[in-house]
């Protein structure tokens, strides 16, 4: 069978802003071809601004604007927003830090940091590449934060804005509280190694062994925080664990910190040892070490997302014939919307309107529209297709079928870890093996020699604290997260990876539901088709809302329509 590609150019030209191929070469401005008017617009405005460095930068550096839709931005002038997304102000200058999802190379950086080329009243802006953020500072009374966010908007670059900060503010905490343990943890550490060379050298003389004492009663209180802040996660992980009459791997793990603590301090103040605060505090570090490198593995590929993020920031509301925008977490039950072509609905709501589409894909994955009539239901995360409409919502955004269907047990059932199941059961056995052998030391010696005993018996204690176990898993899945995120390979969290080696099918999506379909490459394969074939292919898909068959027509968009009766 024989493969072409039916409508192939002579010539590909491609767009200068994006790089996409031009398809229509009639916009262009000076020999330079653009793929929509969208990306010219960007051209003009770089041009006019004396800032087309930014495409010597990197090759084809724009965003492609072909499939944007024209955005409202007026919920932004609302003071509570407002406060909810700026860093600081004083009146006169603001700053603002927003995360730019389409950052994607050095010219990015570049146009991003030259902003105020394009309007005085931005101050200053500053990329982190890493993070993807653009922290901004400008005047208020040159421009508005709505003037701000258009302006970005314009060039490509629009801020992905998220008002749910509070579970960025309680991710933020939890890890400064993880910075200080690891900052105490590792001063003592470092310093506690520092003051015991004396014994590593085993250094004896007079002076040394009075410099000895001081070392030890420093060593003695640089370990207290440590004992008692720094590893407080791993002591109450375990005492919870114990009273569900569960062994988890933070029991063996505090056993082993508890003995080496109190056998430092036994050796310390009787002046026969050195004690081990240097492993004690040693392990601690390295273990907190292991959670912050899972954590900011986590972080750095974080899906978690609520109904929210799905949803439009604000709403268009038709009140005594004037129109308004309000933020979606304020609407109320009885209020009438006005929702634009390919608008999504934000909550329940009746039908005002005569007639529409609605495109329920994000809710039911299938993306033919329903037809609803006048005084019908629309649910919420469908899509309007098609002319404006009216509609009263009857629900609050959290009392909708969406939110509903969101929040169901299915969505967030408790997924039990193989590995840390495994790591449970291992600790539950070796704990008690461990106790075992140490006990059975200590009856061995005791009757002979007493000192013995105490040693034989912490010393298994020490020597068999599961500190390996403990830091294994961490670095081993977070490593393995981030060598897949490097391959452009994202899973949601650890539970993943260890599922991955029992997948043995995999789906792919077939309606462009979950992926990018605008850039879709259009092959026919078969006998060549004539003229008339290819109208009435044409001509069929043209009446289809399916986003494939969109694909199809708008490929072949030059050729003539051919009337289509009966379409089903």
């Amino acid at each position: 069978m024989e493969e072409l590609l039916v409508k192939k150019p002579d010539l590909k030209v491609h767009c200068f802003h994006c790089g996409d191929e031009c398809r229509d070469k009639s916009i262009h401005i000076n020999e330079k071809y653009f793929c929509c008017n969208g990306c010219r617009t960007v051209y003009e405005m770089l041009y006019s601004n004396d800032m087309c460095t930014y495409y010597s930068i990197d090759d084809k550096p724009g965003i492609s604007k072909k499939n944007d839709l024209i955005r409202n931005f007026d919920f932004l002038e609302d003071l509570d927003l407002q406060n909810k997304l700026i860093d600081f102000t004083d009146g006169k200058v603001t700053t603002i830090t927003f995360f730019i999802p389409q950052m994607h190379c050095s010219s990015c950086i570049w146009i991003l940091e030259n902003l105020y080329k394009l309007n005085s009243g931005i101050k200053q802006s500053s990329v982190n590449f890493l993070k993807k953020s653009l922290s901004i500072k400008y005047a208020e009374k040159e421009i508005s934060l709505k003037e701000l966010v258009e302006l970005l908007d314009s060039l490509g670059y629009l801020p992905s804005l998220n008002f749910d900060e509070k579970t960025k503010v309680k991710s933020e905490n939890v890890l400064k509280k993880l910075y200080y343990k690891i900052g105490i943890a590792g001063f003592a550490f470092g310093n506690i190694m520092l003051l015991s060379f004396p014994e590593y050298l085993s250094i004896q003389d007079i002076v040394t062994d009075n410099i000895k004492v001081i070392f030890g009663t420093i060593n003695m209180i640089l370990a207290l925080p440590v004992l008692f802040y720094s590893g407080s996660e791993y002591y109450i992980s375990a005492w919870k664990g114990l009273k569900k009459s569960i062994i988890n791997i933070d029991v063996p793990i505090t056993l082993g910190i508890m003995v080496l603590f109190f056998r430092s301090y036994y050796e310390l103040l009787s002046q026969t040892g050195a004690g081990y605060l240097d492993s004690m505090t040693a392990l601690i570090f390295f273990l907190l070490i292991g959670k912050l490198f899972q954590h900011k593995t986590y972080d750095a590929l974080n899906f978690e997302r609520n109904f929210k993020s799905y949803f439009p920031i604000a709403v268009t509301i038709i009140k005594n014939g004037i129109e308004t925008t309000k933020p979606v977490e304020k609407l109320k039950v009885g209020e009438r919307i006005l929702i634009k072509n390919n608008e999504i609905i934000p909550a329940d709501s009746v039908l005002i309107s005569d007639k529409t589409n609605i495109d329920y894909s994000f809710v039911t994955g299938e993306s033919s529209p329903v037809v609803v009539n006048n005084g019908k239901v629309i649910y919420a995360g469908g899509k309007q297709i098609g002319a404006s409409i009216m509609v009263e919502t009857i629900k609050e955004v959290s009392q909708s079928y969406l939110t509903q269907l969101w929040n169901q047990d299915a969505f967030h059932k408790d997924y039990h870890s193989n590995i840390n199941s495994l790591v449970t059961i291992v600790s539950k056995y070796f704990t008690a093996i461990i106790l075992a052998i140490s006990s059975a030391a200590f009856i061995y010696w005791f009757g002979t020699n007493t000192s013995l005993a105490f040693n034989a018996f912490t010393a298994v204690l020490i020597i068999a604290c599961p500190c390996a176990l403990a830091l294994s898993t961490p670095f081993t899945l977070g490593n393995t997260l981030r060598i897949f995120g490097r391959n452009k390979f994202y899973v949601k969290n650890t539970d993943v990876v260890e599922k991955l080696s029992s997948i043995n099918s995999i789906v792919f999506d077939k309606t462009g539901t979950i992926t990018e379909t605008g850039n879709a490459e259009i092959k026919y394969i078969g006998e060549k088709l004539d003229e008339l074939d290819l109208q009435i292919i044409v001509s069929v898909t043209k009446n289809s809302s399916h986003p494939l068959s969109k694909q199809i027509c708008e490929f072949y968009g030059g050729t003539n329509i051919i009337p289509v009766s009966d379409y089903n």
